[in-house]
């Protein structure tokens, strides 16, 4: 197989490429137009999306990219959404909205990890599909998700799965036969159980909070909502010269704190929330009793404040002259008008508040997605920009306005309870949302025998959690495991093979372990037969039957020579093994009762022969060391519990409450 071309992308960062299915081979320079006036279209048609949306570190973005290393010309870009993978799973929701907006558009999205989709969608993947046979193969188009085939023998089509496709030849392949690179059902549906609740889940990941801020950062965030990630990133990653600027507040003074409402994302909201800090007193920032009504605005006003605080003492004003209109970009009438043929101002009438509102919204989307502009600036510099570019907080009007203020959300949502994890991992790790391509009927007819059949379900569930708690069914359940014949590719967890038997055939492994430690005397004649194949063979062309049967004689006598010697091998290494401590972390119940029998004259301790070693009870061993190591996890993840949890079994808590 080639080696494979990939690209080092870094850690938590989404990488996504848009090419032309089908190009006439026209100039660079043509394509360049072409390229430059879609992405322009593309952003125009996603920016009512966009423009609501709160990003925790990047922005989605497109640029041009020029042919380069054999990848043709394409649009694209890169986000890096640090701690909020939802940003990630936005940009798939936006790739797949695309392509099927601009059918001559064929999307790539990866990260770190490689093809992410397919991993979403590992339990129904092809055999030969896999990380080294991936490589551009996976594609969006006319909003499906497309994977290139390879060929079998119902079907020639497709690219070998020892060869790496080109993007050139996975696009010509995509553009001729799109059903036949078609994703499976199955596939198609594990991904979009992925992005299902778009775009009504952009509402629903945000949270409004009432928070005391000073009125700078009040004003700020009145212009600039998005602000509030990096503002929250700063306090996040803060270090102790990062607190040295939060001494004397400059910029943002405490004794101008006003009540106001506050949006963040439910990852930036869950990080203000649960950090514990404490003001350095010389900040003039000061807090009521925990008691306090308003002290959750109080302690969240602080938090942001510092992050606000932060970021404008990592930077300087970047110029005295104020920046020049986005009227004078020429891109800037085009996009203004694909905005209003997507009816982005939703009728409102030019000049009313909501018009402005809508305007100011999309020249800040413009400024940092679609205008090229050679100098970046950093989120600290827009901060300081946005302040300079509006009057003075009027601290009385902004405290007149606390009465008016949105009621805030509540944040039951960030305490989860014990069963309902349990239950999230267990949907997550077991399959239970099974991925079928029943139709509307046919999941109404089953929702109707499911409740028709409640009891009966009821009674099935408490029988088989009895099942898994049962002691011999954990012991069970470790037996098919460790009897499984897996590939050179890992163990296959029983949860992941669909529920099929384990393909097992005892005779022939209980034929193989007493072979391996010495059974019957026809089980020894046939290991020493296969041991000296190699030998008969020769006997057989150079003498005859009378001398094959001396030397088969010979040769049995040897085989059970090298018999013996294994077992007084063995047997020795047993002696050896009894004076250390290792047998001491075995229960050997028969070693207690031979020692103590009735009549018995061996005394503990005693040397000699008198003393044997008594078989161990392998089950009695299992599950005390599992019960062990779970105790010593103290209801957290580990070794033992993931095992389990991996093998569908699952242990009642400790009732006793000791550990």
């Amino acid at each position: 197989m080639e080696t494979l071309q990939r690209r080092v992308i870094s850690e938590d960062t989404v990488q996504y490429k848009l090419f032309l299915v089908q190009t006439d081979d026209p100039s660079s320079q043509q394509t360049e137009e072409h390229l430059t006036q879609l992405a322009e279209q593309i952003l125009a048609n996603v920016a009512p999306l966009l423009i609501q949306f709160i990003w925790q570190n990047q922005p989605f973005n497109l640029r041009y990219h020029s042919e380069k290393g054999g990848v043709p010309a394409h649009i694209g870009g890169s986000t890096q959404f640090g701690d909020n993978v939802e940003d990630e799973w936005f940009i798939v929701y936006l790739l797949q909205q695309i392509t099927e907006n601009f059918p001559q558009l064929a999307a790539r999205v990866e990260d770190n990890d490689g093809e992410f989709l397919l991993i979403e969608a590992a339990d129904y993947l092809p055999k030969w599909l896999n990380p080294d046979t991936s490589e551009n193969r996976v594609f969006f188009y006319q909003g499906e998700l497309h994977i290139l085939p390879c060929p079998s023998k119902s079907s020639p089509l497709g690219i070998a799965k020892d060869v790496v496709p080109s993007v050139a030849q996975a696009l010509s392949l995509l553009y001729t036969q799109p059903d036949a690179c078609r994703a499976s059902p199955k596939i198609t549906a594990a991904v979009k159980k992925r992005l299902e609740g778009y775009p009504e889940k952009i509402g629903t990941n945000l949270h409004r909070a009432h928070c005391f801020v000073p009125a700078g950062v009040a004003q700020v965030l009145t212009l600039r909502p998005d602000l509030v990630a990096p503002a929250v990133s700063a306090f996040y990653l803060r270090d102790p010269v990062d607190l040295q600027a939060c001494r004397s507040f400059r910029t943002f003074p405490p004794d101008t704190r006003v009540l106001t409402s506050v949006t963040f994302t439910r990852c930036l909201y869950a990080q203000l929330q649960q950090q514990h800090f404490s003001p350095d007193r010389r900040s003039g920032f000061s807090l009521p009793p925990s008691s306090h009504p308003q002290y959750k605005a109080h302690e969240l006003g602080m938090k942001l404040a510092h992050g606000f605080e932060i970021l404008c003492s990592k930077c300087r004003l970047p110029s005295s002259e104020p920046d020049a209109p986005v009227s004078c970009n020429p891109q800037w009438k085009g996009f203004l008008g694909s905005l209003k043929s997507n009816g982005y101002f939703r009728e409102e009438l030019e000049g009313s508040a909501r018009w402005r509102e809508l305007m100011r919204s999309a020249e800040n989307f413009f400024r940092q997605s679609v205008a090229s502009s050679s100098c970046v600036l950093s989120p600290g510099q827009e901060v300081l920009q946005t302040l300079r570019s509006c009057s003075a907080p009027s601290v009385e009007e902004l405290k007149t306005q606390e009465s008016q203020l949105p009621q805030e959300d509540s944040d039951s949502w960030l305490n989860i309870t014990a069963q309902d994890l349990e239950q999230m991992l267990q949907e997550r790790s077991s399959g239970q949302v099974h991925v079928s391509g029943q139709n509307s009927s046919q999941q109404m007819s089953s929702q109707v025998r499911r409740v028709s059949d409640e009891k009966e379900e009821e009674k099935e569930d408490e029988q088989e959690k009895d099942s898994s708690y049962s002691l011999v069914a954990v012991s069970q359940g470790m037996k098919n495991f460790l009897s499984a014949m897996s590939s050179h590719e890992g163990a296959e967890l029983p949860w992941s093979s669909s529920c099929r038997p384990f393909s097992l055939e005892p005779d022939v492994m209980a034929g193989a372990l007493d072979k391996l430690l010495g059974g019957e005397e026809k089980e020894e004649e046939e290991l020493d037969s296969d041991d000296l194949d190699e030998d008969e063979e020769d006997d057989e062309e150079e003498e005859g039957e009378n001398e094959e049967e001396e030397s088969l004689g010979h040769d049995e006598m040897n085989g059970a020579e090298s018999l013996d010697s294994l077992r007084r091998y063995m047997d020795q290494m047993d002696q050896e093994l009894m004076d250390t401590n290792v047998g001491k972390s075995f229960s050997n119940h028969n070693k207690a009762a031979s020692v103590h029998a009735p009549g018995s004259d061996a005394l503990p301790g005693e040397g000699g022969e008198e003393e044997e070693i008594q078989p161990l009870d392998v089950d009695l061993n299992l599950i005390s060391n599992l019960l062990e190591s779970l105790s010593c996890q103290e209801g957290l993840a580990g070794p033992a519990s993931n095992l389990l949890q991996s093998l569908g079994l699952h242990l009642p808590p400790n009732s006793d409450g000791q550990q």
